[in-house]
């Protein structure tokens, strides 16, 4: 595998392999995309959403399988309907995605509006840093793009498992954000917040494990991890939420930063864990095509009780 913490101008010459062209092809396409006007960019995503939606069974069954569990007040035309919707938001989070990566600043900075800087500025203030509390929206890699724009923070990542996807993305990262951290280098995290920074966390994946806890989300008991809370105590950090929205009629999108949640940690991390899940519960339910549903977000269960996928 390349060694994506050393680049070069020649950096590519080592993904030239067969294997690798059909990513070089996707990357391509996706690169002409993020020259096209912004209108036929988002209609471009809301296609490859369509086609996802057709081939990806696997994931439609997944998101199928979560929509049905979390909104059980709808009825079967409503729900397949939220499924189309969100795999046409998933398509345009993976021209978003480019965007993050690809997309020329002076045509970003006209398409958001951010919204609640005094709270983060307070936060800051503090000088023990911010834990940037958000969530797995198709808008994810964007919204970053965009507040980064006007706030300099750090992010955390998951490694991709393909070397050259790992790689560009690691580059753009490097060259969007002021540093990027593995999601498991909880050293780095803590210097980071120490250094009075701000820190991109999400949450609300299940991870599993002895560091989590199984509390309410959508009224569905969900394996969800403690480590926000620790963090937040380890460091001093406040906790601010962090959300990014689409707006319709490709208006753009809106950066929401919400005041740092107060006596946060407390006593109980299952207590604020369950804290945590019903915010992030409240702002998906704003905007239920615009999360991730595709993710086995109950595949960790109780004992005795059976994955629902």
């Amino acid at each position: 595998m390349a060694d994506v913490h050393t680049d070069s101008s020649s950096w590519w010459l080592s993904f030239l392999a067969p294997r690798y062209w059909p990513t070089w092809l996707v990357f391509g396409s996706l690169w002409l995309i993020t020259r096209l006007p912004y209108r036929w960019q988002m209609a471009a995503g809301s296609l490859i959403g369509r086609i996802a939606w057709r081939a990806a069974r696997r994931r439609r069954h997944i998101a199928e399988v979560n929509i049905r569990l979390c909104f059980p007040e709808l009825n079967d035309t409503q729900r397949s309907a939220l499924v189309h919707r969100h795999f046409r938001s998933l398509g345009k989070g993976i021209v978003e995605t480019a965007l993050c990566w690809w997309g020329r600043e002076a045509q970003l900075r006209s398409r958001y509006i951010l919204t609640g800087s005094e709270h983060l500025q307070a936060a800051l203030a503090r000088g023990k840093g911010v834990i940037l509390l958000s969530a797995h929206f198709t808008t994810l890699e964007l919204g970053g793009r965009l507040l980064a724009l006007d706030t300099p923070f750090h992010v955390l990542y998951r490694q991709h498992k393909n070397p050259l996807f790992e790689r560009v993305m690691q580059r753009a990262r490097r060259r969007r954000f002021e540093k990027a951290i593995p999601r498991d280098n909880t050293r780095a995290l803590l210097a980071s917040l120490r250094a009075g920074m701000p820190v991109w966390y999400a949450p609300d994946q299940n991870h599993g494990g002895p560091q989590s806890v199984f509390v309410p989300f959508f009224g569905i008991q969900a394996s969800t991890i403690t480590a926000t809370a620790r963090l937040a105590r380890a460091s001093g950090a406040a906790v601010v939420p962090f959300f990014q929205t689409r707006l319709p009629d490709n208006a753009g999108y809106l950066l929401t930063l919400c005041p740092a949640l107060e006596n946060f940690p407390g006593t109980d991390p299952q207590a604020d864990s369950a804290r945590i899940n019903a915010l992030l519960e409240t702002v998906i339910r704003e905007m239920p095509e615009q999360y991730l549903w595709v993710h086995r977000r109950f595949k960790t269960r109780p004992k005795g009780e059976n994955t629902p996928y």
